[in-house]
């Protein structure tokens, strides 16, 4: 049952008593439309639940030009779902884990020379749109959905994206596929607003 929450300390407190006496490190996707607040959220919680968080655009394997597919295979294009795989497997094992994550400041498909370096930590927080994709739902304890009002939404993605243009137009397209079609709300654990962080 979906569960929603407005503010950041229930929240929190709502995650460390499902992940009581857990063994091994809590898995929460945090999941949710372009600048909808994810990396945010994630950050806050990470600071109150001392969690390891994995950003899923360092996984970007979309490529640097508009594609002519449609939706439903941009949304399987769109990220390294099977190295996010290998990763949570490490960490939710207690091992750390290493990738090459994408780099964004060459955008030209390569992947930044250093190596990014995890350590478990008792909650792993996967953020990014398609985190809680269905390829890893065995390993993701919960699934949360960001939702922002959309002309908040809008305006933060104009201010970041600097344009909308065709490139960032068809990842929007995507991203509706994926949320109606892969990951409807209703299928997410837990939704939060914006919560003004």
């Amino acid at each position: 049952m979906l569960q929603r929450f407005d503010a950041l300390e229930p929240l929190v407190q709502a995650l460390a008593s499902r992940a009581a006496g857990l063994e091994r490190p809590y898995v929460v996707a945090v999941d949710g439309r372009s600048a909808a607040g994810k990396t945010m959220l994630a950050a806050a919680l990470a600071e109150r639940l001392d969690a390891t968080v994995i950003a899923g655009d360092d996984f970007y394997t979309g490529g640097t030009q508009v594609r002519l597919e449609r939706p439903a295979a941009l949304v399987t294009a769109c990220t390294d779902w099977r190295e996010q795989r290998i990763v949570l497997e490490a960490l939710r094992s207690g091992q750390n884990s290493s990738w090459h994550a994408f780099d964004w400041d060459a955008f030209d498909g390569r992947a930044c020379d250093g190596l990014t370096v995890k350590s478990p930590s008792p909650f792993v927080i996967l953020e990014g749109v398609y985190a809680a994709r269905p390829e890893l739902a065995d390993l993701i304890d919960l699934a949360l959905v960001v939702r922002v009002d959309e002309g908040v939404r809008e305006a933060r993605l104009n201010a970041r994206e600097g344009k909308i243009g065709p490139w960032e137009r068809q990842w929007c397209a995507a991203e509706d596929y994926y949320f109606e079609f892969v990951r409807p709300l209703n299928s997410f654990d837990i939704m939060t607003s914006d919560l003004a962080l």
